[in-house]
């Protein structure tokens, strides 16, 4: 009788992953000697600027534009997207023609058009077209400020681009979905609300949050109209004072910041989104462990019936 020979398991060995990672290291301590001490970085005038009141202040209104231009682009981008899959042609090509024009253009363009829209139209009317009849009339001057103009042109801009997003994330949930809601007899809204979005918004979240970061660094284009946000507070600051590279250092340490939290918030959103994924699966593990009992044990039973 031959005793069962015990098989040893030798783990895989990858030199080339080591001597990749030996590689990594060796560049990024090369990388930290070179920056952490070199005295022309100034690392001493980037602590001396980076909590300074002025700093703060121009931070501020980059995370003020950021919030506004997000909650009014997921708005109006919700709305275009709808537009896009109504089974209305002129819907569709009006919104359509907004996310083509939109995409198309910079946004340092559309923001110098805003600024300077009272030379294009010295008031701003609310009334019925082709007729005298007004509501209200008021001077562009007076209605696109800095930071209006600011915000609007963000806006515009990026809801074209969450407009196409959340047109996706609809396009990608299955069409069944839409049937199985359809045959439940709920209203439009809340088969959108309660069946559909939260199955399209794994897809919408990813690139979304994206667009969001993109957002945050987009504002500093603002400082083509003079308004105090970060980029242009940095580049006041080091205009008058010469100190060019650690005062942009400022400022890409506070947008990495910004960047950082965003990104932190987009994975506790999809970790909370992700739940209703292991019920599920726990839910489809836990019935089958129950039933897979008892049709062994009939199938014994069977068996020792059959036996003389």
């Amino acid at each position: 009788m031959t005793t069962p020979s015990t098989i040893k398991v030798v783990p895989a060995r990858y030199p080339m992953r080591a001597v990749g990672a030996i590689v990594a290291l060796f560049v990024l301590a090369i990388v930290i000697q070179s920056v952490a001490f070199n005295p022309r970085w100034e690392w001493g005038v980037f602590a001396r600027w980076f909590f300074d009141p002025v700093i703060l202040e121009g931070l501020a209104q980059t995370l003020l534009l950021t919030l506004i231009g997000t909650v009014l682009s997921v708005i109006i981008g919700g709305v275009l997207a709808l537009a896009r899959l109504s089974s209305s042609w002129l819907l569709n090509a009006l919104a359509w023609g907004y996310i083509w024009l939109f995409r198309s253009l910079p946004l340092i363009v559309v923001l110098i058009v805003l600024y300077n829209f009272s030379y294009l139209y010295d008031t701003l009317s609310l009334g019925i077209p082709f007729t005298a009849i007004t509501w209200g009339s008021y001077e562009t001057i007076n209605v696109l400020g800095q930071f209006s103009t600011a915000v609007v042109g963000l806006t515009l801009v990026q809801s074209a681009y969450t407009a196409e997003i959340i047109r996706g994330g609809f396009l990608g949930v299955d069409h069944g979905q839409y049937e199985a809601a359809a045959a439940l007899g709920l209203p439009a809204w809340r088969r959108i609300v309660r069946i559909i979005l939260p199955q399209a918004l794994r897809t919408i979240l990813p690139a979304g949050f994206n667009e969001i970061i993109s957002l945050a660094k987009g504002t500093a284009m603002v400082y083509v109209l003079a308004m105090p946000e970060l980029f242009y507070t940095i580049q006041m600051i080091y205009n008058r004072t010469q100190e060019v590279i650690p005062l942009l250092m400022v400022g890409a340490a506070w947008y990495l910041t910004i960047t950082s939290f965003l990104s932190l918030i987009q994975h506790l959103v999809e970790r909370w989104l992700a739940r209703s994924e292991r019920r599920s699966a726990i839910n489809q593990q836990s019935p089958a462990r129950i039933v897979s009992g008892p049709p062994a044990l009939q199938t014994q039973e069977a068996v020792h019936a059959s036996v003389p």
